[in-house]
C-alpha cells in the first residue's frame, strides 16, 4: 500500500511580507494588479503551436523537457538529460512518462527555488492538481494532466487567452521568414499579439562555427551581397526592417561582454574579408563583434528597435553535453561583466539620441547598483532590465529592485521579463514578480517612504506603463 499523498495547496499569501500589517497592504496592492493583462516583451516560446492550435502532446513535453530551469537541476541530481527527453524531438509515451516520473521522484530538489513556485502554480492553478508530486503518484498525475490536455480548453490558444496574455514576444533568427507571426497576425480568430524579436548574435561573431555560411544565408534572405562589408551591413539593415514590418519592437543581443569599441570602415572591411576566408585572428574576430554591437546601436537609432543587452554568460560550458544534446540545455554559466567603460563609446554617440532605447540585463548582480542603476539614472536612453535567468528568483528580485530603485527609481526599469521557453510558466513567473513588487511597495509605505496612493499607481505601472514604454509596446 502506497503512503498517502501530501496536499498541494499554494498559499494565497506566498511571497508576501511576513509582518501582518505590511502583508495586509501587500494583499490589497496585489489584488489591484493580479488580473491585469500579461505583457511578455522578452521570451523564447515557440509561436507555431499557436498557429496550429493542436493539443499539446503530453505533460512532459509541455512542462519538463523545454524548461532548462527544471532539467539542469534534475541533471545536477543525477538524472540524465536523455531520460528527460532533451534534444530528442517528439517523445513516445514511454519516454514522456519516464521524464515525468523523474520530475516527480526528485520533487525535493526544487525546495527553496523559484522553479518550485512556478511548478506548483502551474500544476495547481492550470491543471487542478491537488497533491504534491512524488514517486508514488507520478503516473496518476501524468494521466490526469494528459486527460486535460486532450480537452479544447487546454489547447494553446485557449490557454493563451486564459493566461491573460496581451503581448508575447518571441526570439527569432534574422533569416526567419516569420511565417508563424504572419499567420497569427492575419488570423481574425486569434485575438492576441505575438511579435518577433531580432536576435543577430550568430551573424556578429566571426569566431563562431559556421559564421561564413550564416552570413551567406543572411545575404540570400536580404537579397544582398554579403561577401562585402557594405553589403553585409545592408543585409542586416534590411532584415531588421523586415522584422519591424512584422511587428518587432526590439533587437536582442547576448555576447560575452558589451564592449563597443569602434573600428574605422577600412579595418572593419578587412576583418570581414579575412573572417570569410577563415584567416582572421581571435583578436580580430573579437574586435569585429565589439564594433558590430556599436553598429547595432546605430541601426536601432535608425529603425527604432529597442536594443536589449544581456551579456556575461559562458555558453555551453560542458562541451560533451553540447555535442550530444545541443545548445540551451542548462549549462550556460555566468561570468563577471563590466558595463561602464564597455558601453561608453556607444553612449557617447547614441546615449542621448532621440528615440534610442537600451535595456541592460545582467546575471552579475554586483553591477546593478554600481553600474547599471547609475547609467539608467543619467542617460535617457538606458533602462535597467529586470532580474533574469539566475537572478529570476524571489530574494534576488528583491535585492535587484532595492539596488536599482534607490538610484534610478521605478520608471527607469524595464518591467518584468519571463525569458522562458516553457509556455505554461509564463503566468506563474509574472505572478511571482507582481507579488514581490507589491510586497516591496507595501514595505515602502510602512516605512513612510511612499504614500499609499503612489504605491497603488506604481504597482500598476510596473505591470503596464513601464514595460510598454521600455519595449515600445
Amino acid at each position: 500500500m502506497s503512503p498517502p499523498s501530501v496536499p498541494l495547496r499554494p498559499h494565497p499569501d506566498r511571497l508576501l511580507p511576513a509582518d501582518p500589517g505590511v502583508r495586509a497592504l501587500a494583499r490589497r496592492l496585489y489584488a489591484s494588479v493580479r488580473a491585469l493583462p500579461i505583457l511578455s516583451p522578452h521570451g523564447h516560446v515557440d509561436p507555431r503551436p499557436l498557429v496550429d492550435d493542436v493539443a499539446f502532446p503530453d505533460p512532459a513535453t509541455l512542462l519538463v523537457t523545454p524548461d532548462h530551469y527544471i532539467t539542469r537541476l534534475l541533471h545536477a541530481s543525477g538524472v540524465g538529460l536523455a531520460e528527460l527527453g532533451v534534444g530528442q524531438g517528439p517523445l513516445t509515451e514511454r519516454q514522456a512518462r519516464v521524464a515525468w516520473r523523474r520530475l516527480c521522484e526528485h520533487w525535493y530538489v526544487f525546495r527553496g527555488t523559484p522553479v518550485r513556485y512556478w511548478l506548483e502554480s502551474e500544476l495547481a492553478e492550470i491543471f487542478g492538481v491537488t497533491e504534491r508530486p512524488d514517486a508514488a503518484n507520478a503516473d496518476r498525475l501524468y494521466d490526469r494532466i494528459a486527460e486535460r490536455l486532450a480537452e479544447d480548453a487546454f489547447r494553446p490558444r485557449a490557454l493563451f487567452d486564459r493566461f491573460g496574455i496581451e503581448v508575447l514576444a518571441t526570439t527569432d533568427d534574422p533569416c526567419d521568414d516569420l511565417a508563424a507571426h504572419r499567420a497569427l497576425a492575419a488570423d481574425p480568430a486569434f485575438r492576441g499579439r505575438v511579435v518577433p524579436t531580432f536576435r543577430p548574435d550568430r551573424y556578429l561573431e566571426p569566431a563562431g562555427a559556421g559564421w561564413a555560411a550564416a552570413v551567406a544565408r543572411l545575404g540570400e534572405a536580404a537579397d544582398e551581397d554579403t561577401t562585402t562589408y557594405p553589403g553585409y551591413l545592408r543585409a542586416l539593415e534590411s532584415r531588421r526592417r523586415y522584422f519591424v514590418a512584422h511587428g518587432a519592437t526590439s533587437a536582442d543581443h547576448s555576447h560575452p561582454d558589451v564592449r563597443t569599441d569602434p573600428l574605422d570602415p577600412a579595418t572593419a572591411a578587412r576583418i570581414h574579408a579575412a573572417a570569410l576566408a577563415g584567416t582572421a585572428t581571435a583578436a580580430e574576430c573579437t574586435a569585429f563583434r565589439r564594433h558590430m554591437l556599436l553598429e547595432m546601436a546605430r541601426m536601432s537609432c535608425e529603425d527604432g528597435l529597442v536594443m536589449t543587452l544581456h551579456p556575461g554568460i559562458r555558453r555551453n560550458h560542458h562541451t560533451p553535453t553540447l555535442h550530444r544534446f545541443g545548445p540551451d540545455t542548462g549549462h550556460d554559466i555566468p561570468v563577471r561583466v563590466e558595463f561602464t567603460d564597455a558601453l561608453r563609446p556607444l553612449l557617447e554617440r547614441y546615449g542621448t539620441a532621440p528615440g534610442f532605447q537600451l535595456i541592460l540585463f545582467t546575471v552579475d548582480e554586483s553591477v546593478l547598483s554600481r553600474e547599471i542603476a547609475p547609467l539608467a539614472g543619467f542617460y535617457p536612453s538606458v533602462f535597467a532590465g529586470a532580474p533574469w535567468w539566475f537572478l529570476d528568483a524571489p530574494d534576488a528580485i528583491r535585492r535587484a529592485r532595492r539596488a536599482v530603485t534607490e538610484t534610478a527609481g521605478f520608471t527607469r526599469t524595464s518591467g518584468f521579463v519571463d525569458d522562458t521557453r516553457a509556455f505554461c510558466s509564463v503566468p506563474a513567473r509574472h505572478d511571482m514578480s507582481r507579488r514581490l513588487d507589491c510586497g516591496l511597495l507595501a514595505e515602502l509605505v510602512a516605512e513612510h517612504r511612499l504614500d499609499e496612493d503612489e504605491a497603488f499607481a506604481t504597482a500598476r505601472d510596473l505591470v503596464d506603463a513601464i514595460p510598454r514604454k521600455a519595449f515600445k509596446l
